[in-house]
């Protein structure tokens, strides 16, 4: 029988044992709020998203209703043609009816050329061509909008991811963690920060459609303006004529 050396600790391997379930149970603790904190962090990305999908769908509203306030002033802008052709033809009549030769110097006198009404759509207003070319980009995430809305979207990412990790490149699957769970969140945020990336992209060629739109209302309302008061002018001259005859 050998004898045991003057040093050894019979309870030196319980330590060690315990040593060991000590330091496999933090390292579980430390998976575990790593996992917790890429959840929040991919739910706090998806609700960004949601947030950017919904500023993208009231841009997009807006822009309706500016393109709908442009063919509001392009007819008011048509009716003023009209007004004003019609009142040259009324002072036309006045003249005649004033004098005879002033009948006569119209009836010898080349008739103005009179521009056609225009029908009803026969000339429909579109907006900048910059907005419209935004608007039809945005209109195409609806459906992405819906897929994140609050009560819509899942927040299950690795039944949804896990299904994708085929798509994602051997390198970028390198570079993700080998934790199943920790892999689809990292994927899920990078797929979300992608999408905000596009998504700003998106809310800035509207915003940049939108100054377009409305500086080039904002030039049809000065040239509104001016036939207004020339008309005005014109309906107070011919009354006044109207009531010297």
């Amino acid at each position: 029988m050998s004898a045991q050396p003057s040093s050894y600790n019979p309870f030196a391997e319980d330590e060690e044992d315990d040593e060991a379930a000590a330091g496999g149970g933090r390292q579980r603790s430390l998976q575990q709020e790593v996992l917790r904190r890429s959840a929040a962090t991919a739910d706090s990305t998806a609700r960004s998203l949601s947030l950017l999908y919904e500023s993208e769908r009231i841009g997009v509203a807006a822009s309706e209703e500016l393109v709908r306030q442009g063919e509001a002033l392009k007819r008011t802008e048509q009716m003023v043609d009209k007004m004003d052709q019609d009142l040259k033809t009324s002072q036309r009549h006045i003249n005649s009816i004033k004098s005879v030769w002033g009948g006569l110097v119209n009836y010898f006198k080349a008739k103005p050329p009179e521009s056609k009404p225009e029908q009803n759509g026969t000339q429909e207003y579109y907006g900048s061509s910059r907005l419209k070319e935004a608007m039809m980009s945005s209109k195409e995430q609806e459906s992405k909008y819906q897929e994140s809305h609050p009560n819509l979207r899942k927040l299950d990412y690795a039944d949804n991811d896990f299904s994708k990790a085929d798509l994602v490149s051997s390198v970028q699957r390198d570079s993700y963690p080998k934790n199943q769970h920790l892999r689809a969140y990292h994927q899920k945020i990078d797929n979300n920060l992608d999408e905000m990336s596009s998504g700003l992209s998106r809310l800035k060629n509207l915003a940049l459609g939108l100054q377009t739109e409305i500086e080039e209302q904002d030039d049809m309302l000065d040239r509104l303006t001016k036939k207004v008061e020339t008309l005005d002018v014109n309906i107070k001259s011919t009354d006044k004529k109207i009531r010297q005859l």
